[in-house]
Parts: C-alpha cells; structure tokens; sequence
C-alpha cells in the first residue's frame, strides 16, 4: 500500500481522537475555571447543565482524575496508531521520528492550547456545552481514576506522606480572601470594601477577647450609691448600659439600662430619690473570653441582647463585648455624635501618626491603610512589646514591619502613648 493510502486511511481516525482529546482538555479548563456562584445561580433558577457541573464539581478530584485518564489513553492511542502507520510507510526509525513529530505538534496545538484557551475565555458556556460528555466521562472512567489515587496515595504513605481522600486543598474561606486581595490589586475592589470582606471571614478566627472593651477601660458604677449620683454616673458615661457591682468592682450583680432607668423616672414623676435601683437592673450576661466572634454575633443575635461580660478560665472578669463591637470588625468604626472619629489616633504634620497604646492593630490598620501583622497582638502597645521582647523604656526607638516605633509616654508597665512613622519604600518596592 502506498504512503498516500495510508496517511488518507489514518487522518479520519487521527481527526476524531484529536477531536475527543481536545474537548477533554477544554472540559477540564472550563470546568475548573467557571464561576461557582453563577453555576449556583443558575441552578437555582432551574438550568440542568448547571446542576449537572455543581455535582461533577462537588467531588472535582475524581472529575479531574477521570478526565485526564480519558485524555491520556486518548493521546497515547493516537500516537501508537499514527506510529504503527508510518512505521510501515517509512523503513526503521524513521516513521517513529516523524509520528513523535507529527503527534507533538497536532497534540500541543490542537489539543492542549487552542481548546485550554477557548475554555479559559467563556468558562461558563463552554463548561455548560460539554457537562454532558464530562458527565459519562467521569461515570466511564471515575472508578478507574479513584483507584489511580488509592495506588498514589499508598505509594506516598511509606514516606510519611498521608492524603485523605476527602482532603480538600484549599478551604473556601481562603479562596473568597484570595479572590478579594487578587480584585483589590487590580482596582477592581475598593479599600474599604477589602476590609469589610475580610472582617466577615476573620469572625470565625477572632475571639471575643480581642475586640472587647478591657476592663482597666470599663465604666461601671457602685450600686451602694444614692439614685441621683447613679443616674449622674449614667449621664457622664454615655453608654446605654452599665455595669452595677457591689463591693467590688469583680462583682458585678446587674446591668442598667438608661431606658429602663428613664422608664421608672418617668412613672415617679421625676423623684429621683424614690427610684429602686436594684429592681430596675438586668441579669448579667458572661461569655467566655474564647468565644469566637462568629459564635457571639450569633448569641448576640438569638437572644435578642447586645451587651455581654467577658471572663476568663477562672471566672474574672476581663472586659465587656457588645454587638456594636463586632459589626465594628465587619464595617469599621460605628460613630455617633459622641464618638470621636479614630480615638486614639492623632496625625502628625510631619507624617506619621501619635497613637494610644490601647488602640487595636486591625483599627490602625483600617484608618491609616496599613498591614502590620495582628496574629501575635490585639493592641499597638502589645505588638511593640511583642517584637521588642521587654517592655520598653520612654524614648527608645524601635524599627519593625517596615514602620518606626518611638515610645512617648509610659505609666507603670503600660505603654501609653507610641508615635509611628511609616519607613519611605526600597528601591525595589512601588
């Protein structure tokens, strides 16, 4: 048979294999790179290859794995086919040279590049086109596949390597702040935005402690004191609930409401000498100190109360958390026409800013469009000692995360007042 006769009677059969390789390698892109909400979107309102996607995506490492097995048993079969004929067309090595040639390119081009790039521009149509085909590919070829990652998965146990089949690579807390960090180096995502984005997927990771009122900074109010001075307490505090001890600053036996407290001045028309202070207050309500923000929001929330006692292990209180400074976390500083707006935080002419030692890492952050590190500290004097290993003295200078550390001023073991001053960038740097 001439070479003409057999390279026309292999093209059909090269063209379909290439063909089938291509659609797999435009299925796998897609499929990975659509855009689970839309997918989900979509499904909702009743598309079948959406639902269909969703599900082959749900256990995406034997669809990867079923498909790449299918393409390789492709490309190999190809290339044995198109080297059986031109070994016989051309003497020696020759004809397995020159189909290793042919079959590099055809499979590069056609089946690896033009289909990847197809996929990767419309992820969503072209994964929706082919969730049919990808479906009995992963029903044909998954079981084979899930084998394949038994036999690696026992190959890496002796090295100490242990994979579980139902691992997961990257959580989806992590792949949303990726996606957000990757939009917010493009523009596409506003600072402010970029902060609120991450407070929602920090709750689960924060504790109550790190954002409570502490209780050196509490306001609380003798119980033992006549109802004029109370309610004069209450006026000069500002906030709408009070802590009430007795004895003790430590025991704190009710919270006061200023409504309540106005009710019953009200319905003693204005004798306030005549109030029941006790009668008036509220059961205390104390959470541990690691308590997640996500797990308090949610109380918050269920028991209809915004205000709640901080205690550690041994049942001392520490501070005091409320609603308010939670949804500080998510959408930055609440203020009011009492507030001050970034407390604490006073900008120098010369760059820089003098800050509270008090005032929490994340909220400089926020305000001065910083990034110093928060996972070892709640508080800019925390982080100082932290990284100084000793409680510093007034006037010493320290140079950390790119910023420049002066104390100001310090009473006792508290540091009570810092001046930061960003360092201009390297040469390296934008």
């Amino acid at each position: 048979m001439s070479i003409g006769a057999l390279l026309i009677g292999l093209a059909p059969s090269l063209l379909i294999l290439l063909t089938l390789s291509g659609l797999l390698s435009a299925a796998e892109t897609s499929m990975t790179a659509a855009s689970r909400g839309r997918l989900h979107q979509l499904e909702r309102e009743g598309d079948r290859a959406a639902r269909r996607i969703n599900r082959l995506l749900s256990n995406q490492e034997t669809m990867i794995g079923a498909i790449l097995l299918a393409n390789n048993v492709i490309n190999i079969g190809a290339s044995a086919l198109t080297t059986s004929v031109l070994s016989a067309a051309f003497p020696g090595a020759l004809g397995a040279l020159i189909a290793t040639v042919i079959m590099t390119v055809l499979v590069v081009i056609f089946s690896e590049i033009l289909p990847k790039t197809l996929a990767i521009a419309h992820p969503d149509d072209v994964a929706r086109t082919l969730s049919i085909p990808t479906y009995w590919t992963v029903r044909l070829f998954g079981p084979i596949a899930n084998g394949a990652q038994w036999v690696v998965r026992q190959t890496l146990r002796p090295f100490g390597i242990k994979l579980d089949m139902e691992t997961d690579v990257l959580a989806a807390h992590e792949e949303i702040r990726g996606a957000v960090e990757y939009h917010h180096s493009e523009g596409l995502v506003e600072t402010r935005d970029r902060y609120m984005l991450g407070g929602v997927l920090d709750l689960g990771e924060m504790d109550v402690s790190e954002v409570m009122v502490h209780r050196r900074s509490m306001m609380t109010v003798d119980g033992a004191l006549p109802p004029r001075q109370i309610l004069a307490e209450a006026i000069e505090c500002q906030h709408s609930r009070l802590p009430i001890y007795r004895d003790d600053p430590e025991n704190v036996i009710g919270i006061l409401h200023v409504k309540d407290l106005l009710a019953a001045l009200a319905e003693n028309d204005g004798r306030i000498d005549a109030l029941d202070i006790a009668g008036l207050l509220r059961d205390p309500w104390f959470v541990p100190e690691t308590t997640s923000l996500k797990d308090q929001l949610a109380a918050f929330l269920k028991a209809q109360n915004h205000f709640a006692l901080v205690v550690d292990e041994y049942g001392a209180i520490q501070g005091l958390v409320t609603l308010e400074d939670i949804l500080e976390e998510i959408v930055g500083e609440i203020e009011d026409e009492h507030d001050v707006v970034a407390p604490g935080v006073k900008p120098l002419p010369e760059g820089g800013v003098l800050v509270e030692g008090s005032v929490t890492i994340r909220d400089l952050n926020r305000w001065m469009n910083w990034d110093l590190p928060d996972e070892e500290a709640v508080t800019i004097a925390g982080l100082l000692i932290h990284e100084a290993q000793a409680i510093p003295e007034v006037g010493q200078t320290f140079t950390f995360h790119r910023h420049r550390f002066h104390v100001e001023a310090r009473k006792g073991a508290r540091l009570t007042s810092l001046k930061i001053e960003p360092l201009p960038p390297r040469d390296d740097e934008d």
